[in-house]
C-alpha cells in the first residue's frame, strides 16, 4: 500500500475512531443567501451576504466533525452554489459545491443540504462557484482544530483569522457581461484589497501617516469598512490564519518589525520557516507564528499589497495593536514595502521554501499517467477565451457527477480532451493560429492510479504578456514536485523533489514556466480543477477530472434534476 493510501486509510480511521468514541459532533447551521447594500470599503455597493453578514459566517469545527449546512436562496432571479474550498469531500462529492459538475444549482427560493466531514484539521474558507459570485462577495472563513485527543506540532498563546479579498465598485454581472463582450471589457483592477471584509477606498490609514494628498485623510464613521484591529499583548506567540479568497489579485503579506514563521499551508504542516513578508495567490491558505517581541509602546502595520500585475490598488492596512497602547495609536514607520509586483525571483525563492513537515507522506515513486496542460489565452470567433491545450472550458446543464453515475451518454462531450500539446509550440511566444474551441470533455482517471498534472504556462494574445495563474484541484491534495523555466522536457523530471514536496490542494505556475503535480486518483468523484482566478475561470480556463464514479453512493435528488437531461436521469435513477 502506497504512502498516499495509507495517509489516507489513516484519516478515515481516526475518523471512525472518533466517533465511536463520541467525540465528533455535528454541527447545525441555517444559512440564506441574498444580496444587501453594504460598504465594505466606505463605498456603498451591493454584496452577497449570508444571514445579513458579509463576509459570510465563519465556520469552526474539529477534524472529524460533520457539517450540515441547510442553505436556501433568497436570490430573486439567479442560482447559487457553495463551495468548501480546500474541504476533500470524501464518499460526499455531490456536496462539493460546484454548479454543473457536483450539483445543480440552487434555484431561487429553494434550499440544498450541504452535509460533510472535515476529515483534516487547518485553515479553509468557503466561496460561491456559480457564474463570478466569488466577486460579488460570496465568501467566509472555514476553520477545522485538531481533534480532542490530538496536539498541533507548533504552540501559541492566541490566535487571528484574516481572509483576504479584493473588491469592485462594478458589480460581478456588469464583469461577467464585460469579459464575454466582443470585444472584451477587461475588468479591470480592482479598486480595493479587503481584510476580513473591510477596506477603505480613496482613504488608505496609511495617509493619516504620509498624508502625500495634501489634505488630512479621516476614516469614515462606517463600522462596515472600519479595520478589524488585531489586539495582542507583549511577549506572546500568536498563530496568525491567512487565507486568500480574491478574484483576481496576488498578494503580499507583511507585519512591520515582525518575522513570521510560515507553519501550515492548505491544510497540511511544513517545516517551519521565517520570513519578513510572504506572498498569497487566490484560493492558498496558510498559518503563520509571530511573537510579539517589539517595542510595546508602540503599534504596528500589517499590510497586504499587490504582487503579479501592475499595482493600481493601493495596499490595505491594519495594525497591530499591543496592549495597553491604544488602538487609536499610529504606527511611526510607514507600512512595510512589498517586493516589486514583477520581482518573480523573489516569488519563486518563498514557494521553493514550502517543504513538507518531517513524517508527512511522501509521494508515489512513479506516475501512472501524465497530463500536460498548456495555459493559453485564444480567440473564438472573435472573443477573448482563455484555454487549456486549446480546449475552453463549457459546463454541460446536467452535472457531470450524476450523468457519470447513471450512464447518461448524451449530457456532454465525450471526446478526449488532449492530454499535451504540440512539440515544436514556441511557449515564449503568441501561438501563430489563435482560434480555439470549445469542449465539455472530461479526463477519466483510472481509479487509485497516480496521476501527474504538469502545468505550462505560455505567452497571452499579446507578446511578452504572460500571467501567474494559480491552479486549484478539488477532492483531493496534491504534492507540488517542482517548478521550472520555460517549456518542460522529459529530463525536468530529474529535478522533481521526490523526499519533501509540500501537500497543497492549490499551486502556482509562474510566467512562462511550469509546475509539477502528482495525485492519487482515490476519491470517487467528479472533480474540478482550474485556475482560481475568478475571470479566467470565466473564461473557460478549467478541466474536469472524473475518477471512480461507479463507488460513489446515491446522489440527493436535489443535485441531479436540472438541463434538459435531467428528467430523463431522475428516471433512470428510479428505475
Amino acid at each position: 500500500m502506497g504512502s498516499a493510501r495509507v495517509f489516507l486509510f489513516c484519516s478515515i480511521l481516526a475518523i471512525f475512531l472518533n466517533s465511536v468514541l463520541g467525540a465528533n459532533k455535528t454541527r447545525h447551521f441555517k444559512w440564506e443567501v441574498e444580496y444587501m447594500h453594504f460598504a465594505p470599503d466606505c463605498v456603498e455597493g451591493v454584496v452577497m451576504g449570508i444571514n445579513g453578514q458579509f463576509p459570510g459566517p465563519t465556520i469552526r469545527a474539529r477534524a472529524g466533525d460533520t457539517i450540515h449546512v441547510e442553505l436556501t436562496n433568497k436570490l430573486p432571479t439567479e442560482g447559487v452554489v457553495i463551495h468548501w474550498h480546500g474541504i476533500r469531500q470524501i464518499g460526499t462529492p455531490w456536496a462539493d459545491g460546484t454548479a454543473s459538475i457536483s450539483q445543480c444549482a440552487i434555484n431561487p427560493g429553494e434550499t440544498f443540504v450541504y452535509r460533510f466531514q472535515v476529515d483534516k484539521a487547518g485553515t479553509y474558507f468557503y466561496h460561491g462557484h456559480y457564474g463570478m459570485q466569488r466577486s460579488a462577495g460570496l465568501y467566509g472563513s472555514l476553520i477545522v482544530e485538531v481533534g480532542e485527543r490530538e496536539k498541533e506540532p507548533f504552540q501559541y498563546d492566541g490566535e487571528f483569522n484574516l481572509l483576504l479579498s479584493d473588491w469592485w465598485h462594478k458589480s460581478s454581472h456588469e464583469q461577467e457581461v464585460d469579459l464575454s463582450s466582443n470585444p472584451m471589457r477587461w475588468i479591470g483592477e480592482p479598486q480595493t484589497l479587503l481584510i476580513n471584509g473591510r477596506g477603505q477606498y480613496n482613504c488608505s490609514l496609511a495617509a493619516h501617516f504620509s498624508n502625500s494628498s495634501g489634505s488630512q485623510c479621516k476614516l469614515r464613521g462606517s463600522e462596515q469598512c472600519a479595520p478589524k484591529i488585531l489586539h495582542v499583548l507583549p511577549n506572546k506567540t500568536y498563530r496568525l490564519r491567512i487565507a486568500s479568497s480574491t478574484a483576481l489579485a496576488s498578494l503580499n503579506l507583511a507585519i512591520g518589525n515582525h518575522k513570521m514563521v510560515v507553519v501550515e499551508a492548505d491544510g497540511n504542516y511544513l517545516e517551519p520557516f521565517s520570513v519578513s513578508n510572504m506572498d498569497i495567490y487566490s484560493g492558498e491558505s496558510y498559518s503563520v507564528l509571530f511573537t510579539t517581541n517589539q517595542e510595546p509602546s508602540k503599534n504596528y502595520w500589517i499590510s497586504i499589497s499587490v504582487r503579479g500585475r501592475e499595482p493600481k490598488t493601493p495596499q490595505a492596512l491594519t495594525i497591530l495593536n499591543y496592549i495597553p497602547t491604544s488602538a487609536s495609536k499610529l504606527p511611526n514607520l510607514p507600512p512595510p514595502v512589498a517586493p516589486l509586483w514583477d520581482d518573480y525571483g523573489s516569488s519563486r525563492s518563498f514557494s521553493s521554501k514550502i517543504l513538507a513537515l518531517k513524517g508527512s507522506p511522501k509521494p508515489p515513486k512513479k506516475h501512472d499517467r501524465r497530463i500536460i496542460l498548456l495555459n493559453t489565452q485564444n480567440l473564438i470567433d472573435g472573443y477573448t477565451k482563455w484555454a487549456i491545450n486549446n480546449v475552453s472550458l463549457v459546463l454541460p446543464a446536467t452535472p457531470y457527477l450524476g450523468s457519470i453515475r447513471y450512464g447518461l451518454n448524451n449530457a456532454f462531450d465525450h471526446k478526449h480532451p488532449p492530454e499535451n500539446f504540440r512539440p515544436d509550440y514556441d511557449v515564449s511566444k503568441p501561438a501563430p493560429n489563435q482560434n480555439s474551441t470549445y469542449g465539455s470533455g472530461v479526463y477519466m482517471l483510472n481509479f487509485n492510479t497516480t496521476v501527474d498534472v504538469i502545468l505550462q504556462n505560455a505567452n497571452a494574445l499579446k507578446a511578452n504578456v504572460s500571467e501567474i495563474h494559480p491552479w486549484h484541484l478539488h477532492g483531493h491534495d496534491f504534492w507540488v514536485l517542482g517548478y521550472g523555466e520555460g517549456r518542460f522536457m522529459e529530463k525536468d523530471e530529474m529535478k522533481f523533489n521526490m523526499k519533501n514536496p509540500p501537500l497543497r490542494n492549490t499551486a502556482v505556475i509562474f510566467p512562462y514556466g511550469w509546475t509539477a503535480l502528482r495525485f492519487v486518483a482515490d476519491n470517487p468523484g467528479v472533480w474540478a480543477f482550474h485556475c482560481h482566478i475568478e475571470p479566467h475561470l470565466h473564461m473557460g480556463m478549467g478541466v474536469v477530472f472524473a475518477e471512480g464514479v461507479h463507488h460513489v453512493k446515491k446522489i440527493p435528488n436535489e443535485a441531479l434534476g436540472c438541463g434538459l437531461t435531467g428528467k430523463m436521469l431522475m428516471n433512470n435513477v428510479h428505475n
